[in-house]
């Protein structure tokens, strides 16, 4: 019997929706049910717009919409977080968390809408049901709002609208609509709340830590977006071109980034990051063993070009070299994890502005690295760099952190939450580290038996439920301040439904399995 993979993955996201609102259930659930349904419908007509080529913009093959999946991830988010927020007694958390669940909802209606007034001949039927969940949200809206917080997620929307015409436009084929809308909306919502932190930075709140990312997020975002912008005008491959980007970057780093980061934090960055570094011996020993495996990891990079250029022009690294990344990362993330979750914070954020701008550099061909970068880096692509940008190691960095930056410590007692949720830094480790490297390897080397309508197998699966159950036993013995209370049964129940994910899903996995986790364990 023939199974659309389609409909598989859209059923895994109801069930994990379905499991969230049998834990949290408040104004907006119905709404989130809502929106789960007439994304269901509106992704068939998203997914046969890119199948036509009758899309506004150029958005990445061998892939579905992946609007199901994509529009349930900022909701859920902050429903979950608002659930923490409200036990704890965080009240300024709890709004934030309902400005996000709210925002997220916008956000995946408007590309609906897009969708909708694109599609020929009208689809009456989506239509009704897209208006429907619109009047839900919108009442929703604004019976749990204040002005201020609706004018806020208006602002995200509109930011939203202008980097999804520049992104997408400068762009093609680097992103699924699902995935612009998860990435496009959560730089939109970083941006705004960046600008209103600055605009009144004596209600600014929180650790220090926490303004690292917004400030890289948006001067990453700057950068990117000038030299698009200017080198559709200029050669980019000059020495003159390429002393211009190097000026322009330390500008904008040294005159922009350093004082708006100053004001935030109190104190000149790269004097407080020395004193952070130099805390004590312990970071100075993480940093030493992370700076062995990034040596490690450039080893294998050479490793294998060597190889190929002593072979086949046409070599390319196979699924269990790529696979090595994920283990370094691993080795490099657990350690961070048990014994300093903060220096892990800051030394991940900056590892994704190095990525950042290297990619820049590739991309622009900036003298005297672009082209090595682009030769080195071509070696791992696959069927989701089809873009212009490479964005697969991006991809792996995000995945892995965005448990760790997304950690609610605000609503946890003593820094710590009960449960399952102690497991909620691990969830880019368990989803990406462990559970789609062990899919992966033993998907391609021993599997036989293929879910219906996927190239993934059954054996793969299993195999990637199995190990994360075995590594969730390893966090417990060598982490104590986990404390799983009984919570067993969600736990592998939580691990299983995002394996089947894994193996339905054609968005970047990376991305979406550990955020899904993330939200199941934070319940």
């Amino acid at each position: 019997m023939e199974v659309n993979p389609v409909l598989v993955e859209s059923s895994v996201v109801m069930a994990m929706v379905l499991c969230v609102h049998m834990s949290v259930w408040n104004q907006h659930s119905w709404c989130c049910i809502a929106l789960v349904i007439q994304a269901f419908y509106v992704q068939h007509k998203w997914d046969r717009l890119l199948r036509s080529g009758g899309a506004v913009f150029q958005f990445r093959p061998t892939a579905n919409s992946g609007i199901v999946p994509a529009s349930m991830v900022m909701p859920l988010l902050g429903l979950v977080l608002k659930e923490k927020c409200s036990a704890s007694g965080y009240v300024y958390f709890e709004r934030f968390s309902m400005v996000v669940t709210v925002t997220g909802m916008m956000l995946a209606l408007f590309l609906s809408l897009i969708a909708l007034g694109v599609t020929r001949p009208v689809p009456t039927n989506t239509c009704v049901i897209a208006g429907m969940a619109g009047a839900a949200i919108m009442y929703s809206t604004k019976q749990t709002l204040t002005v201020s917080e609706v004018i806020e997620v208006l602002e995200v929307l509109l930011i939203f609208v202008y980097l999804c015409l520049i992104v997408l436009y400068l762009l093609p084929r680097c992103f699924t609509p699902g995935e612009a809308l998860l990435i496009v909306g959560g730089i939109s919502f970083i941006v705004n709340q960046l600008i209103k932190r600055s605009l009144s930075l004596s209600e600014a709140k929180g650790d220090p830590i926490n303004y690292f990312l917004p400030v890289v997020v948006v001067g990453s975002l700057l950068l990117g977006v000038f030299f698009a912008l200017l080198f559709c005008f200029m050669e980019s491959e000059t020495w003159v071109s390429s002393l211009f980007f190097h000026m322009m970057t330390a500008v904008l780093a040294l005159g922009i980034l350093m004082p708006w980061l100053a004001l935030f934090i109190g104190r000149h960055p790269i004097m407080w990051l020395v004193d952070f570094v130099t805390l004590n011996e312990k970071r100075m020993c993480l940093l030493g063993y992370w700076l062995l495996l990034a040596s490690v990891a450039t080893c294998v990079v050479l490793h294998q070009n060597y190889k190929r250029q002593s072979g086949s022009k046409k070599h390319q690294a196979s699924t269990i070299v790529r696979k090595y990344f994920h283990l370094i990362i691993v080795a490099t993330y657990v350690p961070g994890l048990l014994y300093d979750r903060q220096l892990l914070h800051v030394a991940s954020v900056g590892c994704l502005a190095l990525f950042l701008v290297m990619e820049y550099v590739r991309y622009f061909r900036i003298r005297p690295m672009g082209q090595l970068l682009r030769q080195l880096l071509t070696l791992f692509l696959d069927e989701r760099d089809s873009g212009p940008l490479i964005l697969t190691h991006v991809y792996l960095l995000l995945g892995m952190s965005l448990p760790i930056w997304l950690y609610p410590g605000p609503c946890a007692p003593k820094g710590i939450l009960p449960g399952a949720g102690g497991l909620v830094p691990y969830a880019g480790v368990l989803a990406v580290g462990v559970g789609d490297t062990v899919a992966s390897v033993f998907g391609s080397t021993m599997g036989e038996f293929r879910w219906p309508g996927t190239k993934k197998t059954m054996e793969g699966t299993a195999t990637s439920v199995f190990a994360q159950i075995i590594a969730v036993a390893v966090f417990l013995i060598f982490d104590g301040s986990i404390n799983l209370n009984s919570t067993y049964s969600w736990i592998v129940g939580s691990i299983t439904l995002v394996a089947m994910l894994e193996a339905y899903t054609t968005q970047i996995d990376n991305l979406f399995l550990p955020l899904y986790l993330f939200i199941l364990l934070l319940l």
